[in-house]
């Protein structure tokens, strides 16, 4: 009997266990002592007048890479920089909880990006296009909202760059998120089966695994994949093609995972708001421009980022629809408006162009 009770206060595994609990009972009070200072913030940030958003993408940008580049293992940074997303998330509802605009309905990747920068402590809000939710912002109804930009198979979201050249809103953030398309369904087992829903491109980016896998099964496309996901939980036998966040929405179970066959599709979306973002010493400025129709003209615009050592990452022209064949540009550099070789750059070009509309300096996406 003794024997027994030495083994049972030696065993390793309890011992392991024991610190873990109180590891977590630590967390848990830091978790909290956090919580508090958050208040704390709201408190003095309402005594100085400040009503609107407690949210500052700078501030959080700031904070995830310090987490990111502090962290020794062994957990993957990435990881690390999800966790401390949901502790400000959570922080922040504690404060004054966002209200995001997303493109509808519930179930969308849109939806998904807006989760992922924003953490899951705020309340979303579809909209079923893209220049409802710039309205709904610039509005006040919502104090962010979420846009599809650039699909790395589709190319730019037209509608999202028309918007911009008729807001006033500013980008304060961007989503890169990685899109996997997921077999979803009530069932238990894909051999049960008989039929598949989902957007008719969701059904061509995972055309090679329905072939060998659902060679037989009838495929029906839909208007989105949230309505995929709404049919999956109604119908016996039905499947979704679609998100991670339409199968937690309709409590379907993932079948299969990342079925797509373009591994590295992935879409950007901007972060809209009305107030513009401080700079974090890795930032992104958006422009919009639109030049004199003359020889050279695209050549003199783009001369002072060439001047002022400026990378631009992207140019996009768009008409302007003031005219035919009249062009705007719609340009992404690095660096923020606040720095000064961007702010010569941007002094030079404007006396170069017949108009220069900044649409935000934001940091870089961030995990």
């Amino acid at each position: 009997m003794e024997q027994n009770n030495h083994s049972q206060q030696s065993d390793p595994l309890a011992e392991i266990r024991k610190r873990i609990d109180a590891i977590d009972d630590h967390i848990l009070e830091l978790l909290n002592q956090r919580a508090v200072c958050a208040q704390q913030v709201a408190e003095t940030k309402q005594a100085r007048g400040e009503l609107d958003s407690f949210y500052r993408p700078e501030r959080e940008a700031e904070i995830l890479r310090r987490m990111a580049a502090n962290n020794a293992g062994p957990f993957a940074s990435e990881n690390v920089v999800r966790f401390f997303r949901e502790v400000m998330s959570a922080c922040l509802a504690l404060e004054k909880p966002l209200t995001v605009a997303f493109l509808g309905p519930e179930g969308t990747f849109s939806q998904q990006a807006a989760y992922k920068h924003f953490g899951h402590a705020i309340t979303t809000r579809p909209y079923p296009a893209i220049d409802e939710i710039f309205r709904a912002v610039e509005s006040g109804a919502c104090q962010f909202g979420v846009v599809p930009v650039e699909n790395s198979t589709e190319g730019v979201v037209n509608h999202t760059l028309d918007s911009f050249l008729r807001s006033p809103l500013l980008i304060a953030g961007e989503v890169a998120l990685r899109i996997h398309h997921n077999l979803m369904s009530k069932a238990q087992r894909t051999e049960d089966i008989k039929r598949v829903y989902s957007h008719q491109q969701s059904l061509a980016q995972c055309r090679q695994w329905l072939n060998t896998s659902l060679p037989n099964v009838e495929r029906i496309s839909v208007s989105s994949n949230a309505e995929a996901a709404r049919l999956a939980d109604s119908e016996e036998g039905c499947a979704a093609i679609a998100g991670e966040v339409a199968a937690e929405l309709y409590g379907l179970n993932l079948l299969e995972r990342n079925i797509e066959d373009e591994p590295d599709n992935t879409t950007r979306f901007l972060v809209i708001g009305r107030q513009a973002v401080g700079p974090t010493g890795i930032d992104k400025t958006s422009l919009l421009i639109s030049t004199h129709n003359c020889p050279g003209a695209l050549y003199n615009t783009l001369e002072p980022f060439a001047r002022y050592s400026i990378s631009m990452t992207k140019i996009e022209s768009r008409p302007s629809r003031r005219g035919a064949w009249d062009y705007v540009f719609f340009i992404d550099v690095e660096g923020h408006q606040q720095d000064e070789p961007l702010a010569n750059a941007l002094d030079a070009l404007e006396k170069n162009v017949l108009m220069l509309k900044l649409l935000g300096s934001y940091p870089k996406g961030v995990g």
